[in-house]
């Protein structure tokens, strides 16, 4: 499997994309104590690494290679939800 059908495979994971929704939620409502981008980094590598660990399946690459794209993949969907909570509070005020 190449790297951009990895990328891909990823990126269309629904389970990644809740986990993530879900760390952002999370990061919204302790940002007083916690602040932004250390929560959010930290939940990139933790669902990174999270979800090939317990994949029943075989991986389709070496371990290190799906941990890293999945946090290219976690990266660019925190950008985006970040981008779009960004966009909302904008057009809110």
């Amino acid at each position: 499997m190449s790297l951009s059908d990895l990328l891909v495979a990823q990126l269309s994971d629904p389970f990644r994309i809740g986990l993530l929704i879900a760390l952002f939620i999370t990061m919204l409502r302790t940002r007083a104590a916690s602040g932004t981008l250390i929560p959010l980094a930290i939940g990139a590598v933790f669902v990174a690494v999270l979800l090939p660990l317990t994949a029943q399946a075989s991986l389709a690459a070496p371990l290190a290679t799906v941990i890293g794209v999945g946090i290219i993949a976690n990266v660019i969907w925190l950008a985006i939800i970040l981008g779009a909570w960004s966009l909302y509070l904008r057009l809110k005020a």
